[in-house]
């Protein structure tokens, strides 16, 4: 008797969890996915990727310590302030866009490491080429907004290598070094929106 009464409460918490679950998207208007990277080693070139779609979704943590996070990044989008760049960008020497339109990431971990600092761990997948990637993750906080939505902010940091996933167009300069460095920072800023 005392195993079915046990069965039936493990059951019960199963099913508060599930229904516990908050799904977030992101709020376009206020949610940028960034990145640099140096030019000659002189200077820097920023962009970011107009066109995205994700979900997150926590567990019902209030701190997002048990979040799964999945994007997709339209690489077509890319914008660096530069139409032909731009198009260089989208071509074989760099993002091949025509044979791999999306950029993902699929998310392993989020765990907090000290105050407002998570690390995210995941896999990101570039010109078909998946890694494994961690990245910065400083919690902004949650409001609830004018219109009585939850939202929740971030700022997502980190450096990958583009040779790690075929991005390896490599022109050197005379004085040594690449005109596009190899490394390149990703910088996010995101706000989220419970669902």
């Amino acid at each position: 008797m005392k195993s079915v009464k046990l069965s039936v409460v493990l059951l019960l918490l199963t099913v508060i969890t599930v229904f516990a679950a908050t799904t977030w998207r992101f709020d376009p208007s206020h949610t940028k996915i960034g990145f640099t990277a140096t030019h000659m080693k002189i200077s820097e070139v920023n962009g970011q990727f107009k066109e995205y779609d994700g979900t997150i979704r926590t567990g019902g943590k209030k701190d997002f310590s048990n979040a799964e996070i999945e994007i997709s990044i339209d690489a077509t989008s890319i914008d660096t302030d530069n139409k032909k760049r731009d198009k260089h960008l989208k071509g074989e020497d760099f993002f091949n866009t025509e044979k791999y339109p999306a950029i993902r990431f699929e998310s392993k971990s989020l765990a907090k490491v000290e105050g407002d600092e998570y690390r995210l761990k995941g896999d990101l997948t570039i010109r078909g080429t998946t890694q494994e990637e961690t990245f910065t993750a400083i919690y902004n906080g949650t409001v609830t907004g004018m219109r009585g939505k939850t939202r929740s902010g971030w700022k997502i940091t980190g450096t990958i290598n583009r040779f790690d996933y075929g991005v390896q167009w490599d022109k050197s300069l005379d004085s040594g070094g690449l005109v596009v460095g190899k490394e390149v920072d990703i910088n996010c800023d995101v706000e989220l929106i419970e669902q």
